[in-house]
């Protein structure tokens, strides 16, 4: 993989990703005008991106029928430097004609094999979950991702 940034005007940056753009921006008191999201805006994001795109692909593969599948993230930072995410909790909502055992074995495999993102931020915040079906939360716990196999190099 490879990005590139370019500084457009006070705090605000566009980042480059192959074909696609994306421009970030920090808070007023932080110099920016809050034209566009924050780094760590992103990084939430990119977890609930990272984590629903593996739960969408594992239910479907399951044939299972999503007729709504919406997500929340709750994070709070630490107050000393290098500020980080200290807890985060993320929250599966879906709906549809889906067992709810294949609704936990989706969001548990994506939490504790396939999920990147949410490993990398895993070293530095303590992340919890949610699944809500049709309404009703089936589970909830503490993610704890399987460590991998060290590749050779």
């Amino acid at each position: 993989m490879k990005a590139s940034l370019s500084w457009k005007k006070k705090m605000q940056f566009e980042c480059q990703n192959d074909e696609h753009k994306t421009i970030i921006d920090a808070t007023p008191e932080h110099g920016g005008d809050s034209s566009a999201p924050s780094p760590k805006e992103l990084v939430l994001n990119a977890m609930m991106g990272c984590t629903a795109m593996d739960v969408v692909s594992i239910l479907t593969k399951m044939r299972q029928e999503i007729t709504s599948f919406d997500m929340e993230i709750n994070a709070e930072k630490t107050k000393a430097h290098p500020v980080h995410f200290k807890t985060a909790e993320l929250i599966f909502k879906l709906k549809g004609k889906i067992e709810a055992d294949k609704a936990m074995r989706a969001v548990d495999s994506s939490l504790t094999k396939y999920c990147g993102v949410n490993y990398m931020i895993s070293k530095t915040c303590q992340i919890t979950f949610k699944i809500i079906l049709n309404e009703e939360i089936i589970k909830m716990g503490p993610v704890v991702f399987i460590e991998p196999q060290q590749e050779e190099s």
